[in-house]
């Protein structure tokens, strides 16, 4: 009886986590193909490579170019979700709308997949030979 009572819950509980994660998943993919983007900057980084760049600087420059507007998203999402948690509490079991854990997690969770997505880029950035990006232009 108390299984058969707490199934709708249950149902909406896994369904919501399947929900999660592949938002995540089209997050990450999102992420990944705007980033890619900058790897088709091959001149400029051509050029930063051929006037001595680190491999290390070029991908601090990828990493950084893609999650400044990652973090700006992030901050204005985590608001945005503290001003609509009243409207949440009816969905949450056993745990409470500011959850401390819940709220770093969350972020966590997205930063990590955020910063997967833009390393392979930023990789792709190093392995490119300067004098056919200068070539190419």
């Amino acid at each position: 009886m108390v299984s058969a009572a707490r199934a709708p819950r249950r149902f909406s509980a896994e369904l919501m986590g399947v929900f999660a994660v592949l938002a995540l998943l089209l997050a990450a993919i999102g992420i990944y193909g705007v980033l890619a983007y900058f790897g088709q900057r091959t001149c400029e980084i051509g050029v930063r490579m051929a006037l001595g760049a680190a491999a290390g600087s070029v991908v601090g420059l990828v990493v950084r170019q893609g999650l400044r507007p990652i973090l700006a998203g992030m901050l204005i999402g985590m608001a945005g979700s503290l001003a609509f948690s009243r409207l949440l509490a009816g969905l949450l079991y056993g745990v409470s709308v500011t959850d401390p854990l819940v709220l770093a997690s969350v972020p966590a969770t997205l930063l990590l997949a955020a910063g997967v997505a833009c390393v392979v880029p930023a990789w792709r950035a190093t392995r490119i030979d300067p004098m056919n990006a200068l070539r190419s232009d």
